[in-house]
Formats: structure tokens, C-alpha cells, sequence
């Protein structure tokens, strides 16, 4: 199957997906959503696929969504629109779903619709110098990808708020620290130790992983659904979107 802005290769047991958009920072678009969403479910359907790894060619994991896709008509309210928030909302709900284990290999630079996609992988294994940040306040948006439900669970609802009202960046080091991702190690360390997570989920019950899998998102849904619910519901009179996103948007 032939893919435009992503890599689909297989090793072993697992899947790579690598978002492949380097001039761009790897941003997600439409097109970039829709080929991992068909990526995942070809590794699912993969007998001999045992874990699904998303990375980033370059010096970026992601920079977030690609603003040139926003939709403008909901732009006096954050919204990025319908246009790009259906193939986020449905990408996730497919990582969520599927029986085997999504993990994130985090290169380098994973920002807002990044950290949103990361907030719903299975674990995180980042490299030291990567940075990540929400930064939806500093272009006058708001979260419609689980953001506001997800990230109080990984840091806290403390650290969140510092987050996301500074749009301040962080390292590695530091969502290794927060409880956000799993392991942190130096850039060049990082693909032996995704392989070493890789291997030990290969050495197990393939059902059982699945049945993990299943039971810990079902757990979740107790407490991330509805705060997901109240993200989607709730509407907000944001009046600086468009003068914020326009420079960008005429790159």
C-alpha cells in the first residue's frame, strides 16, 4: 500500500509508522491522519505484528497540526474545525481500540495536536533532547483531541493548567520526571530501547496483552470520557484566532 506523507515498514514483531512531512516538521494534515489510521489497521491485521511504534523523520516527531488545514469558519471560536478534528478524533479512537500495544518512539519536537496524538499512544519512550509543549494558547485555539481530559491524567491537573496557560515547552527528561512518558534517553539510545519494550511484549500472550489492553481503556473511560464530552460540548468566545493564525497561515 503506497503512502505520500508517512512510512509503513515492518521489522520482527512491530510496525513503524514514520510521520514523513521533514520540511514540515512532520505536521499532521488530513492526508497524514487518514494514511496512520490505515497504517494501524494494516498492523493490526499484520498476524505477525506484535507492537505498532509512531515516529518522526527528522529533528521533529510532529510540530501539531499543519494550521494551513484549519477550517476558517469556526475560527472566531479556537475550533480548528470538523475538517481535521473527525480524522484526529477517529485516529485516536482507532490507537485506543486496537488490540495491540501503540507505542511512541519521540524523536525531537512533539507540539499541541503532537502531544494530543502522544496523550492516546500505550507508552512513551522519548529522547532526552526532545521538547514538547501545548501551545493552543498561543494561537488563540482550544483542545478538541482530549487534551483538557488527557493530560491532567499523565501530569496532574496542577501541572496541566501551568502547561497549557503558559504554552510553555518542556524535555524529555522532565515528562519522563511528570509521569508522561515511560523512559527518557539520550536521541541515540532510543531505538535500542523501544526494541528491548518491543521484544518483552513479544515474548507474551499475545490475547493477553489485547485483554490489557482492552480493560485498562475501559477503566479510563470512567474518567477521561467525560471530560472528553465537556471538551467536545463546550463552546468558547475566543476573538483573537484568526489575527494569531493568519501570519502563519501565509507561509
Amino acid at each position: 500500500m503506497a503512502y505520500k506523507q508517512i512510512k509503513y515498514e515492518t521489522a520482527d514483531t512491530t510496525a513503524t509508522i514514520t510521520l514523513n512531512r521533514p520540511e514540515a516538521m512532520n505536521a499532521l494534515t488530513v492526508v497524514m491522519m487518514n494514511e496512520i489510521h490505515r497504517a494501524i489497521k494494516t498492523a493490526v491485521d499484520d498476524s505477525q505484528v506484535r507492537s505498532i511504534v509512531i515516529t518522526g523523520e527528522g529533528r521533529a516527531f510532529c510540530a501539531g497540526l499543519d494550521l494551513k488545514e484549519m477550517d476558517d469558519r469556526n475560527i472566531s471560536k479556537g475550533y480548528v474545525g470538523e475538517v481535521v478534528d473527525l480524522p484526529a478524533q477517529d485516529l485516536i479512537k482507532t490507537i485506543e481500540n486496537a488490540p495491540k500495544p501503540v507505542i511512541g518512539k519521540i524523536n525531537g519536537f512533539c507540539f499541541t495536536g503532537a502531544l494530543e496524538l502522544a496523550l492516546s499512544l500505550d507508552f512513551l519512550v522519548v529522547a532526552n533532547e526532545s521538547k514538547f509543549g501545548d501551545t493552543h494558547a498561543k494561537w488563540g485555539l482550544r483542545p478538541t483531541w482530549a487534551m483538557s481530559a488527557r493530560l491532567p491524567s499523565a501530569v496532574g491537573v496542577r501541572k496541566a493548567r501551568e502547561l497549557s496557560f503558559t504554552a510553555g515547552t518542556f524535555t524529555g527528561v522532565q515528562a519522563a520526571e511528570w509521569g508522561l512518558a515511560n523512559y527518557a534517553v539520550p536521541r541515540d539510545e532510543l531505538d535500542a530501547k523501544v526494541k528491548e519494550i518491543t521484544d518483552k511484549v513479544a515474548e507474551n500472550s499475545e490475547g493477553s496483552v489485547a485483554a490489557f489492553k482492552d480493560l485498562y481503556q475501559h477503566w479510563l473511560t470512567g474518567s477521561v470520557e467525560d471530560g472528553v464530552q465537556y471538551e467536545l460540548a463546550t463552546d468558547y468566545e475566543i476573538a483573537d484566532t484568526a489575527q494569531r493564525v493568519s501570519g502563519f497561515s501565509k507561509r
